[in-house]
């Protein structure tokens, strides 16, 4: 008869609770249970009280042949209790490792976690490098922006200073120009005013030699009609 060694799950939910049995191989499912040689508490916060076996029992079905399953015989050798087919499984783990590892591959739950978390971490240590790079250019362009923003800053200061400066200029110019034209006509008052001076007295020059001479030629006309209206008079006396 094949008898193993296996665990069955009696507890409720969250809250397992295994038995240790041996049953019957040539019965599907468990088996049919034949003697119970223990318990497994994983809950239990004590590690010693976690596993409790009947060790007399168990060698006796490991004697009479019986085959543990991988976790019956991790408890076994927790408790001391070594069986030759937890060596020969140890001697199949060692060659499978060999050739896992000749293939590069990961064998065993705890190198696949350090491979894991290296992974992790050579994720997070890109994407924090990526991280600085942004950093790093956003810092650059915000560089660049502020010395454009200076460069356009000194150019407006530029800008300003020269339109002051034109503005100035004009202003002078203005200026210069106000003054010419005030003191313009002061000097040309005086030629104009001797100018309108001569003009004046030309025209009054003009004007008396014109009546002088008209008496003259008046009193000449005058002296002669007289004669002739004597001489009128006379022929008529």
């Amino acid at each position: 008869m094949a008898v193993k060694l296996r665990m069955s799950r009696i507890g409720r939910r969250h809250r397992p609770f295994f038995r240790i049995n041996a049953v019957d191989g040539r019965t599907p499912g468990n088996g049919k249970i034949l003697e119970k040689i223990g318990h497994y508490d994983p809950i239990e916060k004590n590690i010693e009280k976690q596993i409790v076996l009947n060790t007399e029992r168990v060698k006796y079905w490991l004697d009479k042949g019986a085959i543990p399953s991988d976790s019956v015989s991790q408890i076994l050798l927790r408790k001391g209790i070594s069986n030759k087919y937890a060596e020969q499984e140890k001697i199949k783990r060692q060659k499978a490792r060999k050739i896992a590892r000749a293939r590069g591959k990961l064998f065993t739950k705890a190198e696949k976690l350090a491979a894991q978390k290296a992974e992790e971490e050579e994720e997070k240590a890109k994407a924090e490098e990526a991280k600085a790079q942004q950093e790093k250019a956003k810092a650059e362009e915000t560089k660049a922006e502020q010395e454009k923003a200076k460069a356009e800053e000194a150019k407006a200061q530029q800008e300003k200073a020269k339109a002051e400066e034109t503005k100035a200029e004009q202003e002078k110019t203005k200026a210069e120009e106000v003054k010419t034209e005030k003191e313009k006509p002061v000097k040309e008052e005086k030629p104009k005013a001797e100018e309108a001076k001569a003009e004046q007295e030309k025209t009054k020059a003009e004007e008396a030699k014109p009546e002088k001479a008209k008496p003259a030629k008046e009193v000449k006309a005058e002296d002669k009609e007289p004669k002739a209206g004597q001489e009128k008079t006379e022929e008529s006396q």
